[in-house]
Parts: C-alpha cells; sequence; structure tokens
C-alpha cells in the first residue's frame, strides 16, 4: 500500500508541477532556529501577509513567539507557490535549458536566505528602536541600541549597519540565531 501512495503522490506532484506551480495541500513545517511567523510567510506565500493567518491556524495568542522544533500546519489553499524544481536527465530540455533552471533555482534559494536574514535583523531593530537610527535608551545607541563604544564616535547609519552586522557575524553567527537569542531572553 505504501508503493502504491508513493506512485500516487509522486504522480501527482509530477503533474502538478508540469501544468502548475500552485500547491494544494497542507504542509507541516518545523520552526528553525531565527524562523519568525513573518519569515515563514514569505517562505510560503511570497510575502508577510499570511501572518495572523498562521498563527490562526496553530493557535499562536503571540505571533512574536515561536519556538525551534514547534510544528506548524500551513494551509495554503492553493495561494502557495514552489520554486521550480530542477529538470532531471530524463527530460527532453536541452543541456543550456537545464542549466537555466538550476542557476534559477540557486539564485531563488540565496534570495530567500537574504530575506530570512533581513527578516530577522529587520525584526531586532524593530524590537530595539522601532527602527529610528537615533534611538537612544540614555547609554545604547541606534536603531541597534548598540554600545557607544562600538561606533567609535561615528552614528551614521551606514557605520550603525555595518558594526551592527559585524556583532552579529561575532557574537551569534547569524541575525536568525541573535533573533533566536533575542525572543529567549529580550535582548541580544
Amino acid at each position: 500500500m505504501k508503493s502504491l501512495k508513493t506512485i500516487i503522490f509522486g504522480s501527482t506532484f509530477a503533474l502538478g508541477l508540469l501544468f502548475s506551480t500552485t500547491v494544494l495541500a497542507d504542509s507541516v513545517y518545523t520552526v528553525k532556529p531565527g524562523d519568525t511567523l513573518s519569515s515563514i510567510s514569505t517562505e510560503f506565500f511570497g510575502s508577510n501577509n499570511n501572518i495572523d493567518q498562521i498563527a490562526k491556524d496553530n493557535n499562536i495568542s503571540n505571533i512574536n513567539l515561536i519556538h525551534p522544533g514547534q510544528e506548524l500546519t500551513i494551509k495554503t489553499d492553493g495561494k502557495a507557490t514552489v520554486a521550480p524544481a530542477e529538470t532531471t536527465k530524463e527530460t527532453s530540455q536541452p543541456a543550456q535549458e537545464q542549466q537555466e533552471v538550476q542557476q534559477e533555482v540557486q539564485q531563488q534559494a540565496s534570495t530567500s536566505t537574504s530575506a530570512t536574514t533581513s527578516s530577522a535583523k529587520e525584526w531586532i531593530a524593530q524590537k530595539e528602536s522601532g527602527g529610528d537610527y537615533n534611538a537612544t535608551n540614555g547609554y545604547h545607541i541606534g536603531r541597534y541600541q548598540l554600545d557607544p563604544s562600538y561606533l567609535n564616535g561615528d552614528y551614521s547609519p551606514a557605520n550603525q549597519e555595518k558594526v551592527a552586522d559585524e556583532y552579529v557575524a561575532g557574537r551569534y553567527g547569524s541575525w536568525e540565531n541573535a533573533q533566536a537569542f533575542w525572543m529567549n531572553n529580550g535582548w541580544y
């Protein structure tokens, strides 16, 4: 019976890719460190417009609080799109077209990674200062509420971005990890 399910699912999926890129089934997504409902919505729907729906479908009362390992049901209702799949040698596409598809898939994966990073970075900026480069809490300064000694007297937006990226890379390795730490501790 299992092999019959595999054949049916595989055939249905292949036909779906051949005729359309819309997926009609719900998905179970396991939250990874650094994920936000915004990044998950963007991954499944191409924008963060579905945050409230994901929260509602999964009984999440605080949209800013999800945990690594948590399983979320993503109800796509035919709205989710998937990236074009890599072609195989069984297709009749010439090698050049196969390379173009592979490059597009790699570019989309890269864009998705940078979107996740910028999503986590923006999330922290909003939590720390409301996104304001001129914000101060009496000691920490700017969009990311950095120690003034890190900025060396240069409070320009460009320097704040550079120093924040260096700080996060050195301390956490990524903005996603910094966000996960912030979510667990209330600071980064």
